[in-house]
């Protein structure tokens, strides 16, 4: 009974998880677009759950079927009924005594007697033995599955705790260096002398002195083209090394063929949120990359009045000053709540509340959200003027020459990647502050 409760509860529950990816599915192939992020990923949960659950039904299936053939088996046999087994102990006991009850009784010994001298029953021979009178039913290690008679099944799912999302690397530009030391020409200064010339009606010299000698001045023939003045200066980024290490056995690696490929993403992982968290917030102290909130030159934005009405006094400091267009706008998960929780006086959700469809935007800049950005700041700004070098991208390496790994049959795994960053432009920027 306890089994067909199960196997009509896990049924329900498999057809529930591939009802809810129907819809999914269906809403997408209505509207005539693909899945979303968000919709590709609750379609994705919904069918490891209906998988899992198919696995659980197909097992609790099976124990029934092993069950009921027991039962058969031991009614052939002659078995009487029998209590219910007051512990996991009893029943495990009965199972692994009734071999010796059933070749140990007299209806066997008797049915083998004619081949005694052969030492087995020859092929095609007939072979039946009255009822042997076994009080004892084949069960597994409890009343309500086939206990040993089915093992567990390894799936070789290794669920780990979860990771960041990384958002920054596809904003910034990425390009590729073969130096230790990156140089590049930044504008300091730059003085637009440009105006309305009139023709010149004379071939004289655009110059000539003043009455009386001094200075000179524009000549009265015209054409005289004022002078504009540019400044720049040579900066560089130096390539720093970011890294992690972790120690294995070889037998560990050897026993779990997945070990290492897992080792090797999850410290792949590692490295590229430290590398997202020092684009944003390294300190270019030390090996830190200087990151974009640490660079000089960031303009800034008091908060406002609210959060947008600063976040649009930035993008016009970024349009005058910067003189880009803003690209995005990165916040935190924190100040990404406050977006989407924002009301106006009537108590409406300014961004279109909990069933908004599409990126989400304020006034027309794109939000990212990253939990490496600090809260209560937000960067808003035109990222292509922030720059990584890859110098030497991630790469994985596994050696036993450390210490005295090689005696304990013990290895090492070292990921490291070598990088330079810096904002090409740092008025291109602005720091936004999210809350007073």
């Amino acid at each position: 009974m306890a089994s067909s409760i199960r196997i009509a509860r896990l049924k329900g529950e498999a057809e529930a998880a591939v009802k809810s990816m129907k819809l999914i599915a269906t809403k997408a192939d209505e509207e005539a677009r693909d899945l979303t992020a968000d919709e590709q990923a609750e379609f994705d949960k919904y069918k490891t759950q209906a998988e899992e659950l198919v696995k659980n039904l197909e097992a609790a299936r099976h124990d029934v079927e092993v069950i009921a053939a027991a039962e058969t088996l031991a009614k052939q046999v002659g078995a009487e009924p029998v209590e219910e087994p007051t512990s996991d102990e009893t029943t495990k006991a009965k199972a692994q005594s009734l071999g010796l009850q059933v070749v140990g009784s007299a209806q066997f010994k008797s049915a083998m007697a004619p081949y005694k001298g052969a030492g087995q029953v020859p092929e095609r021979s007939r072979f039946q033995t009255d009822p042997i009178g076994i009080k004892g039913l084949f069960v597994g290690a409890s009343p309500t599955s086939g206990g040993a008679f089915v093992t567990p099944e390894q799936t070789g799912i290794v669920e780990m705790l979860g990771r960041k999302e990384l958002t920054i690397r596809n904003l910034v530009s990425v390009r590729r260096t073969g130096s230790d030391t990156v140089e590049y020409v930044a504008q300091t200064a730059h003085t637009n002398a440009a105006a309305v010339v009139p023709e010149a009606t004379s071939s004289a010299a655009p110059t000539a002195p003043a009455s009386g000698g001094g200075a000179l001045i524009p000549n009265a023939g015209g054409g005289y083209k004022p002078e504009g003045s540019w400044a720049f200066e040579r900066k560089t980024a130096v390539v720093k090394t970011i890294a992690e290490w972790v120690p294995a056995t070889k037998r560990a690696l050897a026993d779990v063929a997945a070990l290492e490929g897992l080792i090797n993403d999850e410290l792949r992982a590692d490295i590229t949120e430290k590398e997202e968290q020092q684009i944003l917030n390294g300190t270019g102290a030390g090996e830190d990359l200087t990151g974009i909130n640490a660079t000089s030159g960031i303009q800034t934005q008091a908060f406002v009045d609210d959060l947008f009405t600063s976040v649009r006094k930035a993008i016009t400091k970024v349009r005058t000053i910067g003189r880009v267009a803003p690209t995005a706008i990165v916040v935190s998960p924190e100040d990404a709540e406050l977006i989407d929780l924002a009301k106006d006086g009537e108590n409406r959700y300014y961004y279109g509340g909990p069933f908004a469809f599409g990126n989400r935007t304020l006034w027309g800049v794109p939000v990212v959200e990253s939990e490496s950005q600090p809260s209560g700041v937000a960067i808003l700004g035109d990222y292509s003027k922030a720059v990584l070098w890859d110098r030497e991208q991630t790469t994985v390496t596994v050696t036993d020459s450390h210490a005295d790994f090689f005696i304990r049959n013990m290895i090492a795994i070292l990921a490291e990647e070598r990088v330079a960053f810096a904002v090409t432009r740092p008025s291109a920027f602005v720091k936004v502050a999210t809350h007073a």
